[in-house]
């Protein structure tokens, strides 16, 4: 994780209505309306104090007709409010997580066609990081890249460029901020890939 979307990260969550929140919305969804009457505070606060948590990824929102509901990410606010404790781990402690180089290319016969498209997004969290890391690398370190830029480039091997932009995110091959993507160096992308 870089160091100021960490910094981001803390800073968001280190206010006591937020951290509310987040303990409100580990036990479901619930919309912004009910959120204000459960902390006795104005719709307009809870709208503020949601945005700043959507800003660092831990909460999403899924609209029911007229009403936006929210949903903790309870492994991605995990993953964030570890990440301190991960700096500058050796790999050889995540050893757990590590595949081997011909692991790595079996995983990417089995879900990677001849012509280079991805067939499924495999489940087991080691597969789909060696999948994810394989197709991050068509990108350029250093360049900032549109959400439509990423789009049309995720479109040449899958379908599905929400839930592969959501996944690269979400794992730390990418940043994103203010709708702008950008690979993050190799040294943060998880430890399952070979570098």
């Amino acid at each position: 994780m870089q160091l100021d979307k960490m910094i981001s990260f803390y800073k968001a969550i280190g206010d006591p209505t937020r951290i509310r929140i987040v303990s409100l919305l580990k036990s479901g969804p619930l919309h912004g309306q009910a959120i204000a009457h459960k902390l006795g505070l104005r719709p307009p606060t809870i709208t503020h104090h949601l945005k700043k948590l959507r800003d660092t990824g831990i909460l999403y929102s899924r609209r029911d007709k007229n009403t936006i509901y929210f949903y903790l990410d309870a492994k991605r606010l995990e993953f964030m409010a570890t990440a301190i404790l991960r700096l500058g781990d050796d790999p050889l402690k995540q050893e757990e997580m590590y595949m081997s180089e011909t692991d790595q290319l079996k995983v990417m016969r089995s879900f990677i066609s001849r012509e280079g498209k991805l067939t499924r997004i495999p489940s087991q969290l080691k597969k789909k990081l060696v999948v994810l890391s394989y197709f991050v690398q068509g990108f350029e370190h250093g360049k900032l890249y549109t959400e439509q830029e990423v789009n049309e480039y995720v479109l040449t091997f899958h379908e599905d460029y929400a839930a592969i932009r959501r996944e690269w995110v979400m794992h730390q091959f990418m940043y994103r901020e203010q709708g702008k993507y950008e690979l993050n160096p190799k040294e943060m992308w998880p430890l399952v890939v070979k570098r």
